[in-house]
């Protein structure tokens, strides 16, 4: 199922400043005590307030790390899995989704840095033959803030009764972009924003083609090794998450009313690759966001991409990687990402005065609304 979303819900929610409704938790299992070490700066009470009660019918676990120069918390709650009831790992792997997409801008920018790919030229030029004489020129900075045109590639299907169905088959990269190329273009390149995983399809193979090495190679070599990320891997046809990591569920409906809650832990993600393949940790994610903003993986001048949104465009606010959000009269920018048992946000003031990551065990974490679970975290953690 194609992520199609031309903003991020999560802005949205804090907008409106939205807040929770009732809950019901799982009857399967019983909530786990929230842990958590506090320091200064941010919100303790309300961080703790907002995982209280996990297992509920909106999530099964949370993990959070707030930090940077203001001061840090750490709490995680929730359960390991609902068949045993034991409490989450803190330090668990999940499916990060498309925070994937910030490791793949970095290594673009890392290349751009380098002479070997130019922001402003046409990927045609790059990849000959991916795009048919249908498509004007696309840039490689239009891939990168999602203003190239290119429609959305085909999966497995759009509900979840069909992608589970082939939840252990591979659609590759190649396919999606295959299939994605044949609809046409939706708009002329540069003209619209549209948030689509296939612009970072496209990228993924354009970092194959310069390098001469596979994407995850110079992902690792590039940007999680430099940046300590010891945890984080791209599993590729492997439907498995290695290493310690808590369940992921999906809420699914039953005919008598009543709701099952459907393991989707293990799932071959092979067609989200440089979009969206990655698997993580909440400790990882927050090394990414420090050494990136800080300079340590992309010179001065090609960081300025991921702080740049385009300013002739109507309503855009994706930039290389990342989202500008505004809240509170501070500006963050910020990363979200969602598969299905596990949704991701990673963000932090360019200053790195409050950096924020958290991963959710959301039981419907390709749906429309924003989580409940992670709106109450957002809301407190970036007070």
């Amino acid at each position: 199922m194609p992520v199609r979303r031309t903003a991020v819900v999560l802005a949205a929610a804090l907008a409106l400043g939205l807040a929770a409704g009732p809950l019901v938790a799982p009857a399967s299992a019983s909530p786990a005590p929230v842990a958590a070490r506090t320091s200064t700066g941010p919100d303790a009470a309300a961080l703790r307030a907002a995982l209280a009660g996990l297992p509920d019918a909106d999530a099964t676990a949370a993990l959070v790390r707030v930090g940077g120069s203001d001061g840090t918390w750490r709490g995680s709650a929730g359960v390991h899995d609902l068949e045993s009831g034991r409490a989450a790992d803190p330090d668990a792997r999940f499916r990060a989704g498309s925070t994937t997409k910030v490791v793949t801008a970095a290594v673009v920018l890392q290349l751009a840095a380098e002479g070997r790919i130019g922001l402003g030229t046409p990927v045609q030029k790059y990849l000959p033959g991916l795009l048919p004489s249908s498509f004007e020129p696309v840039t490689v900075r239009q891939l990168l803030n999602h203003t190239s045109g290119i429609r959305a590639g085909d999966g497995f299907g759009d509900a979840f009764e069909d992608a589970y169905a082939h939840r252990f088959d591979t659609l590759t990269p190649r396919r999606v972009v295959a299939s994605a190329v044949a609809k046409g273009p939706e708009f002329a390149p540069g003209t619209r924003q549209d948030y689509l995983n296939i612009n970072y399809t496209v990228l993924g193979l354009l970092i194959e083609k310069v390098t001469g090495h596979s994407y995850e190679h110079e992902a690792a070599r590039r940007i999680l090794g430099p940046a300590g990320m010891r945890h984080t891997y791209f599993p590729g046809t492997d439907p498995r998450i290695h290493g310690p990591h808590n369940h992921g569920y999906q809420a699914v409906p039953r005919p008598d009313g009543t709701t099952a809650f459907v393991d989707v832990t293990d799932w071959n993600q092979a067609d989200r690759w440089a979009a969206g393949d990655m698997i993580s940790t909440t400790a990882d994610l927050e090394r990414l966001v420090t050494h990136l903003f800080r300079g340590d993986l992309v010179p001065a001048r090609q960081l300025e991409e991921m702080f740049t949104v385009p300013s002739d465009i109507e309503g855009a606010d994706m930039s290389a990687g990342l989202q500008r959000f505004e809240y509170g009269g501070t500006v963050y920018w910020l990363k979200s990402g969602a598969r299905y048992g596990y949704s991701t946000v990673i963000a932090a003031t360019r200053d790195l005065s409050r950096t924020v990551v958290y991963s959710v065990g959301s039981t419907d974490a390709k749906g429309e609304e924003m989580n409940p679970v992670a709106r109450r975290i957002a809301l407190a953690a970036l007070k």
